[in-house]
């Protein structure tokens, strides 16, 4: 007895625990699952016209994915990165469709199917053609007008299509918003940097990137000639694109044969000819000259100074060496100058790799659309002014790692809220440039930073008799660095050696003619493509590393670097004020700063002539900037993970004490013998409308209820509602007295057959059956097969493989699959759907003979003529809302005859929608 006592004892334990295990699985799939709206996409070639003269006709291939939800909502056009298409963007237009907006994605000029030459982003090309997309999506009526021709408009885009969205807004006054990320203010600058803010006519060449992005423009390889240069010109291709739906456009379309390239084609690819020389021409020099500058000027935001006015999120990578957030800084500066907000967002990736926070940057684009598209404040979203992405370590459990966002209310641009100097020691240092800028040092290898997945890879190496160095004491404290550093540094040549030894040292070095004696500094060439010195420049790149100490190699935060050309008086030394990369960045205790001149770097263009110059520091401290205002939270467990178990010991306790009051809530006695009642119910789409408005009827056994209405009325929703598939967001519905939720056992008492059959077809029609019953894993011989089957009167066609059967005896078969079991309840959705005037009358005979057995039958159909001869009564349905209920007799005398014709459903019906002519 004792035992036993101790025994019950535990049991109410047990249940605790249990209850409170089921309550913690269930909140865990509730917060994980997803049920995202179904998006389509719709294809379609849009002729522009552009050109400096506006008479180039060109064809762009475009996506419009609608807003899930329907009704008219703020459009986003969201452009993609150089080398891509609008198939580079599809995901996050439909995550963006999916949220409610209408999303337009294009491949631009020269790019993808498109046709037309590659401009980058000029005005009169790449722009003109955005115009002109904004006044397509003006037309379509999914779209939010703020006035005729004026649509609710924003522009995202990351890289090459970061900067049309600022290109667009500052030459479109319609759009509203723009997202820009990991994208250029100056593109001379970006391809010809000079951190002595000397500007791109003295830059050093980018030689690296800009050959890689050059690269991406080119031929497609096994490109068949203009097809694949130009995109084709459109003709005969809108029907393909039209036919097309989600997937890659033109899969499966048979391809042109093959023929030789031109040799244009093969130099230039699919770039306007101008861009094509001017490329050629810097490439060769490793110079920029003043034509270039203006080309690249003349496609970045630097050239509007004053007309980029909208609401701008600035999204720039920490882990770019192309496009740094220097460019992100001073496109802030120029935007905010207008007056218009502007927030600046620096995450973990760029064109170097890292993590990329596609999550993060989809929130925080979403509520910055949310916020001035919708007007909604963007609620509840991340970010700030200023937003920083960190590192936070790794997850305990996964062990992945863990992104944290500082964030400060204001942005304070790359000089931060505050600067620390901090001392330099180290002795004027002798470096030499190689001949031919051979062996280089590495920094960072352009187009290869994401092969560490998202680990921050440290790949700086910087070769021996190249490279000064300058170090710091180690830290008494941490210090983050947030922005860019500053350093002075002085340089002098060497004397020149003898002509002969250069001479020599050139020709081992395969450089050319022979330079006479070496200047100090050089023309930048490739490495090994020769070159003559320009007379008075000294070539170095500046980098900021974090020494740990001798176990550990010297890390270069991003591996980033910053090129320098120092002007040099005849006979003396030159100096000059280098800013250094910015970078977010945290030296720890006992780090040194480090401050590295070197004479090469692998991705840029240096002299080719060998030189020996001497380097010191013009004042020995490095100035950084800190930002004290950004918060970054905590990496501990948040109060809610402590609070968890308590909560759910509550919240079981609660369960446990409402469990008897919500049962009765869930049964109501007094129903026991109604097969329906539906009483008060409702539900909404997504933007708002009532698709079912507080709709109340009665349904008693043995009858056959038809439920009308035209499309759009609500009756499917209804119907999926009263099986249990989706939820209502008021009122209730019960079967024989007990309330429908997805899967209350109620629901074994109806049978269904809602919007279309689904078999498998290699299987014949009883295997079908058969299979279905085995999995709602009731009993066989609850199935009562040989009764249900001989209602449907499926005959022989039962042993044949579904996919011979006709529609009609679809339809049949699908019945019997309803009627399995003989549930009390049976509900068809449009039953008599592709049979023809035989199969209806025996439809008819079998409904009406399942409810004279006392069952109760719900038909909703559009055949009205049927419904009248089918059904003993019927509920009217218009607009989510009930018009009337009763019997069919009832609705029929309810009409007086005109010109002594009978009344028929139909008329009622009409006269009832209000839609009779």
């Amino acid at each position: 007895m004792q035992r036993g006592g101790k025994r019950a004892a535990r049991v109410p334990g047990i249940a605790v625990i249990t209850v409170i295990a089921v309550l913690v699985a269930g909140v865990a799939v509730w917060l994980v699952w997803s049920s995202e709206p179904d998006v389509r996409a719709r294809n379609q070639m849009i002729t522009v016209v552009d050109g400096p003269g506006d008479d180039q006709r060109v064809t762009l291939d475009t996506s419009f994915f609608s807003p899930a939800g329907g009704g008219r909502a703020p459009a986003v056009l969201l452009a993609h990165g150089f080398g891509g298409s609008k198939q580079s963007v599809r995901d996050a237009a439909v995550r963006l469709a999916q949220d409610g907006y209408a999303v337009l994605t294009w491949s631009a000029r020269g790019f993808g199917r498109s046709s037309g030459q590659i401009a980058l982003n000029s005005p009169d090309y790449e722009v003109k053609d955005v115009r002109q997309l904004v006044d397509w999506v003006a037309r379509r009526p999914e779209v939010r007008l703020d006035a005729a021709g004026d649509p609710r408009v924003g522009v995202a885009g990351g890289s090459y299509g970061g900067a049309i969205a600022l290109m667009a807004a500052a030459h479109d006054p319609r759009i509203d918003a723009i997202v820009p990320q990991i994208t250029w203010y100056d593109l001379a600058d970006a391809l010809f940097p000079n951190a002595t803010g000397q500007g791109p006519e003295s830059g050093v060449f980018k030689r690296m990137w800009a050959g890689l992005f050059f690269s991406r423009g080119g031929p497609a390889p096994g490109a068949a000639g203009l097809a694949a240069l130009g995109g084709g010109s459109g003709a005969g291709r809108e029907e393909d694109a039209e036919g097309g739906e989600d997937g890659e456009d033109g899969a499966g379309a048979p391809s042109a044969p093959p023929r030789p390239l031109t040799a244009e084609e093969v130099r230039c690819g699919r770039f306007l000819p101008e861009i094509c020389g001017m490329y050629q021409k810097v490439a060769e020099s490793g110079r920029a000259t003043a034509d270039a500058v203006a080309t690249l000027r003349r496609s970045s935001p630097i050239s509007v100074p004053g007309r980029i006015k909208v609401p701008t999120l600035l999204l720039q990578g920490q882990r770019d060496s192309l496009f740094t957030l220097g460019q992100a800084d001073a496109n802030a500066r120029a935007i905010a100058a207008t007056g218009a907000p502007v927030e600046v967002a620096w995450f973990d990736g760029g064109h170097d790799g890292g993590n990329g926070e596609v999550d993060w940057l989809h929130d925080r684009t979403l509520g910055w659309f949310d916020r001035h598209l919708r007007g909604d404040g963007g609620a509840g979203r991340e970010g700030g002014a200023f937003t920083v992405t960190r590192d936070g370590g790794r997850d305990p459990g996964t062990r992945r790692p863990v992104q944290l966002h500082a964030v400060a209310g204001g942005y304070p641009g790359l000089s931060g809220t505050g600067q620390t100097s901090v001392p330099l020691g180290g002795p004027e240092q002798r470096v030499a440039n190689p001949p031919g800028g051979s062996p280089a040092s590495i920094s960072a290898v352009p187009g290869f930073g994401g092969l560490g997945g998202g680990a921050t890879a440290n790949l700086s190496i910087d070769m021996a008799g190249q490279s000064a160095a300058f170090d710091s004491v180690p830290l008494a404290a941490p210090l983050q660095v947030t922005g860019s550093s500053t350093v002075r540094v002085r340089v002098t040549p060497e004397p020149s050696a003898p002509a002969g030894g250069d001479a020599a040292a050139g020709d081992a070095a395969g450089s050319g003619p022979d330079t006479g004696e070496a200047e100090a500094g050089a023309a930048e060439t490739p490495a090994g493509s020769g070159g003559t010195r320009a007379a008075g420049e000294v070539t170095l790149f500046a980098k900021l590393y974090d020494v740990a100490g001798a176990a550990q190699a010297p890390i270069l935060p991003e591996g980033l670097v910053a090129p320098v050309r120092i002007a040099i008086p005849e006979g003396g030394s030159g100096e000059a004020t280098v800013t250094l990369p910015a970078i977010d960045h945290r030296f720890e205790v006992g780090h040194r700063l480090r401050v590295a001149f070197t004479t090469t770097d692998l991705g840029y263009s240096t002299p080719a002539s060998p030189a020996v110059y001497r380097v010191a520091l013009a004042s020995p401290a490095v100035t950084v900037p800190t930002h004290a205002t950004l918060r970054t939270p905590s990496t501990g467990p948040a109060w809610w993970i402590w609070a968890l178990p308590l909560l759910s010991l509550a919240v079981a306790a609660a369960l446990l004490l409402a469990g008897r009051r919500r049962a009765a809530d869930e049964h109501d006695p007094e129903l026991d013998s109604v097969p329906l009642r539906i009483h008060g119910l409702t539900k909404a789409y997504r933007n708002g409308e009532l698709a079912v408005d507080d709709l109340s009827f009665t349904v008693e056994h043995g009858q056959v209820l038809g439920l009308l209405g035209p499309n759009g009325a609500g009756k499917t929703t209804t119907l999926r509602m009263l099986m249990g598939l989706i939820k209502p967001d008021g009122g209730e519905v019960r079967i024989f007295g007990h309330r429908v939720a997805p899967g209350a056992p109620v629901l074994s008492r109806l049978g269904s057959f809602v919007e279309g059959p689904g078999f498998l077809p290699h299987l014949n029609g009883r295997d079908n059956l058969e299979l279905y019953w085995k999995a709602t894993g009731r009993p066989a011989e609850d199935a009562r097969f040989a009764e249900a089957l001989e209602i449907a009167d499926l005959g022989k066609a039962l042993d044949r493989a579904v996919r011979t059967y006709s529609q009609g005896m679809r339809q049949r078969l699908a019945i019997a699959q309803a009627m399995l079991g003989l549930p009390d309840l049976l509900v068809l959705d449009e039953p008599t759907n592709g049979l023809d005037p035989p199969q209806i009358r025996e439809m008819r005979e079998v409904l009406i003979r399942y409810a004279r057995g006392g069952r109760t039958v719900i038909v909703s159909s559009h055949l009205l003529a049927e419904v009248e001869q089918t059904c003993s009564h019927v509920v009217v349905m218009h607009r989510g809302r009930l018009v009337t209920a009763g019997t069919v007799a009832e609705l029929l005398s309810s009409r007086t005859p005109v010109n002594g014709s009978g009344t028929r459903l139909e008329d009622v019906f009409l006269d009832l929608i209000g839609e009779k002519a």
